[in-house]
């Protein structure tokens, strides 16, 4: 489960009579964060870096755009209105969509460049072109038909793609497409990621080409043993009785197996994934030379992670790390093989903070590349000439990231130098070779800047400087902005719990201010963060509240002595740690102590009802907005995970849930959900709405129809935020 909330943005503090933010205006375009970019890639040759961008007329309409770094033009490489005016979409692109959280865009979502950069991959809206750098407003048409999930091969004799469940190649040198899988239909699928693999592992592909293009992994699943459940999708004009395979807690999960294919034979073999079927299939990669193919096997359970390797040839495999854990072993995506060396790196939080070390392909520990009280986000890139990892970290400030270079030989281990340097949050993507970066750099007072960069962080030249001056689609607001402030306070057993404060427009010291209360709460996720935030926010602060925000025991991007607190009882220590905050709150002189309330989405929904049972002569009102109510309701691997086996921990799970703590709800509560949510299944909403009722609860209810988890849409979303500020307004009013 992820965070889900709808725009990003936020500055701070400002005169009385400087222009303030309107929910319309949140909402309508330009974007008030300037014209930002996604999916930045530096092309093969260095020449170029390449991005998405959203029209001035409509920021979700993407285009394909490049920066050309020989003579610093921009331009629009591809238009998407051009390519396809009507977008169409499958229902199961729809569904992708949403496990994504891109159901709000149109038009390019993804591209992918050929091996020599002379060429594009670019999908939408089920078809798929071909884009000569040379000639881009001459995109070619390669394949049609609901085309999912396609790719360039290594060496860029072939493009692949799935259609109807099945995996094909096109060899571009003929124009001859191949189907390689025959079976895939009903429960059957083919080089895809199943239903968790997509919304928890973070699986957006199930097919894997050696780098010599030689042969293609594919997951193949079977879906038949999870149990069907028979849900309505309420819309405006119609109701849809949709049948989806969704497994519980504790239910049985897809049946899934590794097979190798050949592209030009279509020759299969199956690979042996161990006696228990009843494991997930969580990676899979190729070793540099492409002789070995290499997998991650996660046990049900979740304690132990293998990573395993398959001879190509004969199919022989060993076992060549083991990751073991009391509570879970975290998946990442870090295995990186060297191309100079029999050797990869591989991630692992078995120190109680994720770092890196470096093997030898028998799977023998060489050395840590990195050490420390301090922790890795992920790899960045390799450059081996040069003997360099560069890595995305929070070493500096928890609340910062910032990129760092580590010596590939573990020689600056507990030393790494930082090559970005403004504090706040900065997103970097480099090309393969490492020699070239986009550093994408942000903080509360700072729109989005896109930069293209040395390794050592130096400037080459910016891609969006974005500067914030009187033009920008914010400039109208920037006197108005309020600055964040971020501090610390103690959790109950000693861990450091950050947080995030606004103080209201025309700040007064001696006045008493009502709270808005911003929680998430949930593994995987991040709250409080030194980066350009939330427009509501900054919204909410200029109608006069303050804005918290607290990361509390469970949240992302910390040691696992602080998200291992949460393992088998969700909700305990979460609560505990918004509490004390609450605590905290209270005890500051221009907090009305008497009225604050609390809002929360998703993971959040689920703290905001937990929160008014625990609290509610503490907290004065609550906003849940698809919140999970029960947790046996909710997906297998990321439950699981969390909280075991239903019948292995059954008062957990009991106590967990929100009903064992209703009797405390008191406080005036809205509870808003979309009517075809297939993450969080509108059915923990109408439970709750049951349970209320037959406490003789009276709440307030506002369903969407047609709407999935994120109520994604311009319009739904206006008309959401303005939900929560009229409630918050109703029951907490203005400053005293």
């Amino acid at each position: 489960m992820r965070f889900i909330l709808c725009f990003l943005a936020a500055l701070a503090g400002g005169p009385a009579a400087a222009e303030r933010l309107t929910l319309d205006r949140i909402h309508a375009d330009p974007a008030l964060g300037g014209p930002g970019v996604r999916n930045l890639k530096v092309s093969p040759d260095g020449a170029r870096v390449t991005f998405l961008r959203g029209r001035d007329d409509n920021q979700f309409q993407l285009d394909l755009w490049e920066f050309n770094l020989k003579n610093g033009s921009t331009q629009r490489l591809v238009d998407s209105k051009v390519l396809v005016p009507d977008e169409q979409l499958s229902d199961a692109e729809k569904a992708r969509r949403e496990r994504e959280r891109t159901s709000s865009l149109k038009g390019i979502l993804s591209y992918s460049w050929s091996p020599d950069g002379k060429q594009l991959l670019v999908p939408i809206a089920g078809n798929l072109y071909l884009v000569d750098i040379a000639k881009p407003d001459q995109a070619r048409l390669v394949a049609a038909g609901n085309v999912y999930d396609p790719k360039i091969s290594p060496k860029g004799r072939y493009v692949s793609f799935v259609r109807q469940q099945n995996l094909y190649v096109i060899e571009l040198a003929t124009g001859k497409e191949r189907q390689l899988t025959s079976d895939g239909a009903g429960t059957v699928h083919n080089g895809e990621a199943e239903f968790v693999a997509q919304e928890e592992m973070g699986q957006r592909t199930g097919y894997y080409w050696a780098p010599d293009d030689s042969a293609i992994a594919y997951k193949r699943y079977d879906e038949a043993p999870v149990p069907v459940v028979r849900r309505f999708e309420i819309f405006a004009d119609r109701t849809d009785v949709v049948e989806q395979r969704y497994p519980a807690a504790g239910d049985a999960n897809a049946l899934v197996q590794l097979m190798i294919v050949s592209p030009t034979t279509g020759e299969q073999r199956k690979v042996d994934l161990g006696a228990n079927q009843d494991i997930y299939l969580v990676r899979a990669d190729w070793s540099a030379n492409a002789k070995a193919l290499l997998f991650q096997r996660q046990s049900r359970d979740q304690k132990t992670l293998e990573l395993v390797s398959v001879d190509a040839a004969t199919l022989a495999q060993r076992v060549l790390i083991t990751e073991t854990s009391k509570t879970w072993v975290s998946i990442h995506d870090d295995l990186r093989f060297l191309g100079g060396r029999e050797a990869f790196i591989w991630a692992s939080e078995r120190s109680g903070r994720n770092h890196l070390y470096l093997y030898d392909l028998n799977g023998k520990l060489l050395h840590a590349i990195s050490r420390g009280e301090w922790g890795i986000d992920n790899v960045l890139a390799v450059d081996e000439k040069a003997g360099k990892v560069f890595v995305a970290s929070n070493r500096d400030a928890v609340i910062d990231k910032q990129t760092y270079a580590l010596a590939l030989d573990g020689s600056t281990a507990d030393a790494p130098k930082r090559i970005t340097q403004a504090d706040g949050w900065h997103d970097s993507a480099f090309a393969r070779n490492g020699e070239v970066f986009v550093d994408t750099f942000s903080d509360p007072d700072t729109p989005p800047q896109v930069s293209v960069r040395r390794p050592d962080g130096s400037m080459i030249a910016w891609l969006e400087h974005n500067e914030l001056d009187a033009k920008h689609p914010y400039g109208a607001y920037r006197d108005a902005h309020l600055r964040t402030e971020y501090g610390s306070l103690k959790a109950k057993d000693g861990q450091t719990l950050y947080y995030s404060l606004l103080k209201p427009s025309n700040f007064n010291q001696f006045k008493k201010y009502p709270v808005y209360l911003s929680t998430y709460g949930g593994p995987h996720a991040q709250h409080v963060a030194r980066k350009w935030g939330n427009l509501f926010d900054q919204y909410m602060a200029q109608q006069g509240f303050v804005v918290f925000r607290l990361d509390n025991r469970g949240s992302f991007r910390r040691e696992r002595a602080f998200t291992d607190a949460i393992y088998q009882h969700l909700g305990r220590h979460e609560i505990e740690d918004q509490l004390s905050g609450i605590e905290w709150l209270g005890k500051q002189s221009f907090v009305d102590a008497k009225r604050i309330g609390v809002f929360g989405w998703s993971y959040g929904g689920y703290m905001t009802l937990r929160l008014l049972a625990a609290a509610s002569d503490k907290i004065a009102m609550g906003v849940s907005v698809a919140p999970v109510t029960d947790w046996s309701l909710y997906d297998t691997h990321y439950t699981e995970q969390f909280m075991g086996l239903p019948k292995e921990n059954v008062e957990g799970y009991r106590d967990s849930g929100v009903y064992a703590h209703l009797d405390g709800l008191k406080s005036p509560l809205l509870l808003m959900h979309g009517m075809a949510d297939d993450n969080v299944l509108f059915t923990n909403t109408t439970r709750m709405i049951d349970a209320l009722v037959k406490r003789n609860v009276h709440f307030e209810l506002m369903t969407y129809p047609g709407a999935k988890h994120g109520i994604s849409g311009r319009g739904p979303q206006r008309h959401v935020y303005g939900n929560i500020e009229a409630f918050f307004k109703k029951h907490l009013g203005e400053a005293k």
